[in-house]
């Protein structure tokens, strides 16, 4: 520092930053941790748990009434089969029709958004409107989801369930006034609590949350999420029991060399998965040039369920049992490549059409379907190979959708929870690990990010920690500081300023009192020639701002971004009136270079 002029003059600023500052600081450190909102979070997280289970239990029952009054003509809320319906003739066909054109005129008259399989939808709203999803939807969503599924819509419960529970969470942060983080982590403990009162698979769908909705994986958002699956699970087991959403035989064990072939069958499923991104996103292209309002598009992709459901019954409705028929091994071959055929058939186009529908049921169906052919496929051509076709099922059913969303955690640990086979669990980590590998190579986007991607929203994949989080002040500071005295005259400085010195070409100093202690920090341009007759500390507009030296970048960047200042003095906690350094808006895009450099590839030295 430099030599203090010989006035002992008192500055009269106070040296300990103003308790706004105090509670920035604070809340800037803290920040990712849990704290006393977190816990507020939290507790909404447990309620939204109970409502959610409602949601899934009441839209379940709302599936069946529309189920029987399409179909059976009757007034009953059993979840049935609409495939097994009396025989109606070529009439069956206007059944999908005349659901699209109620759901058409849901949308053009109450809201766009409940077109589409929902997860799409809310991810855009948590990118570009900071998780803030219409309150509407929370009940449009359903009615006209249980309307499009319960007129033979090929699609699951289980999407419109995760949709209206993620809309029901941002409706609850906005009325209860949060940040947009805690909005968004509100909106997956919605969804989350959903998926899980769906199917019974808290854990994946708490993955599945982070995967594509949270992007990111911190305490604040996790532990909410957490608590919302756990409290839908328990609910679930106490109205259906224990017993898994899908029920099999046991697997047969695997050795090493129907593991290698289980993952081997990534490789196909995994191109499966790119072309049924891309043929459902070419149909919903082919919808779009067409010259009449998206409003009768539903209609016209149930035009196409009525005929297929005409000739395939049991790709009419959600579907289930089709599930637990290809994992069970009930099914021929032969039957599974035509129904599957038709199902991806019947479901492209519906939800390519713009319904309210869901992908994750018809996913599994077909990958399911696609798992045995593979398999049977592998038995003709490895018969030394013990391969179970069961567990082919099993890995197409999860590879599939993890190929086709890239939620790889998600995909494994769901098709383990909804069917209890631990045995499965390395060939499924095998062949959707491999799937995601082959859809990342060759696709850009993914069926769920695809749509918004078209409207420019980026979308993040790989979720790093923050790198200035890892970097402490202390080690990144400047610690050759050049002051200014808070009783040296504006005139003496800006003689300073003239002389040319490398030490007083910077923009930004601290300035200090006789004794060292830190008053404040100012600027070039905050000297201006009409005060040359004042002393410096006149001129100081605002109490000194500081971070500690354990505090990060990262705290030191959202501090000067909400203070709108481009440097800021770090201290000692033992002592925070003595500067210890300074950092700049330079400093920290600079700080980046190591983070650069760890990506470069660099040779070998050689020793010779």
């Amino acid at each position: 520092m430099k030599d203090h002029p010989s006035s002992s003059q008192n500055t009269g600023l106070p040296i300990a930053p103003s308790m706004e500052l105090a509670m920035l600081n604070s809340n800037v450190k803290k920040q990712g941790s849990i704290n006393t909102r977190a816990l507020r979070i939290s507790f909404y997280a447990i309620g939204l748990g109970f409502v959610a289970s409602g949601i899934a239990q009441g839209l379940t029952r709302l599936i069946g009434l529309c189920t029987n009054l399409f179909f059976y003509h009757r007034l009953s809320f059993e979840f049935i089969d609409p495939g097994k319906a009396p025989n109606w003739g070529l009439w069956v066909i206007g059944v999908p029709v005349l659901g699209g054109i109620i759901v058409g005129l849901m949308a053009r008259y109450g809201s766009k958004a409940i077109r589409g399989h929902g997860i799409p939808e809310a991810m855009e709203q948590i990118l570009t409107n900071e998780s803030r999803i219409p309150w509407r939807i929370v009940f449009l969503k359903p009615i006209s989801a249980a309307i499009a599924i319960g007129s033979g819509g090929p699609f699951g419960a289980e999407g419109p369930i995760i949709a209206t529970g993620g809309a029901l969470g941002s409706w609850l942060g906005q009325i209860t006034h949060t940040t947009s983080i805690e909005r968004k982590t509100l909106l997956a403990a919605g969804a989350a609590a959903g998926m899980t009162a769906t199917f019974g698979s808290p854990i994946s769908a708490v993955l599945l949350a982070v995967e594509l909705l949270l992007f990111e994986f911190k305490p604040r958002s996790l532990i909410p999420v957490c608590l919302a699956s756990a409290t839908a699970s328990a609910l679930r087991i106490a109205i259906v029991g224990l017993k898994p959403a899908f029920v099999m035989p046991l697997l047969m064990a695997t050795s090493g060399s129907t593991i290698a072939f289980y993952g081997a069958m990534g490789i196909f499923i995994g191109i499966a998965a790119i072309v049924v991104t891309k043929v459902v996103y070419m149909v919903e292209d082919g919808f779009e040039k067409l010259p009449i309002h998206w409003m009768w598009w539903p209609a016209l992709g149930g035009i196409a369920v009525g005929v297929i459901g005409y000739f395939f019954p049991r790709t009419l409705g959600v579907g289930y049992e089709n599930i637990d028929a290809i994992l069970s091994g009930e099914l021929a071959p032969s039957f599974i490549a035509i129904f599957c055929s038709m199902k991806f058939l019947s479901w492209a186009i519906s939800l390519g059409s713009g319904t309210s529908g869901g992908t994750l049921a018809p996913i599994f169906t077909i990958g399911g379907g696609i798992g045995i052919l593979i398999g049977v496929a592998g038995q003709y051509i490895f018969p030394h190979l013990n391969i179970d076709l069961k567990a082919a099922a099993l890995v197409g059913m999860a590879a599939l959708f993890a190929g086709a969303s890239r939620a790889l955690l998600a995909s494994v640990v769901f098709a383990f929870e909804t069917t209890g086979q631990q045995v499965g669990l390395l060939p499924l980590l095998a062949g959707c690990t491999v799937s995601y590998v082959i859809s990342s190579y060759f696709m850009k986007n993914t069926i769920m990010t695809e749509k918004i991607a078209r409207r420019g929203v980026t979308v993040p994949y790989e979720y790093a920690p923050d790198y200035l989080e890892t970097i402490q002040a202390k080690h990144y500071c400047k610690r050759h500081i050049v002051s200014i005295f808070a009783e040296e005259l504006v005139e003496h400085v800006l003689s300073k300023f003239e002389s040319g010195s490398p030490d007083f070409s910077h923009q930004g100093y601290p300035v200090i009192s006789v004794t060292g202690e830190l008053v404040g920090v100012i600027t070039k341009k905050d000297f201006f020639k009409n005060t040359v007759s004042t002393t410096v500390q006149k001129l100081l507009k605002r109490k000194p701002i500081y971070i500690f030296e354990e505090q990060s970048l990262r705290d030191a960047a959202d501090l000067m971004t909400s203070e709108n200042v481009g440097r800021i003095i770090v201290v000692s906690r033992l002592d925070s009136q003595i500067p210890k350094g300074i950092i700049t808006r330079s400093d920290l895009l600079s700080a980046h270079q190591k983070r650069l450099n760890e990506l470069k590839i660099t040779k070998r030295k050689s020793n010779g």
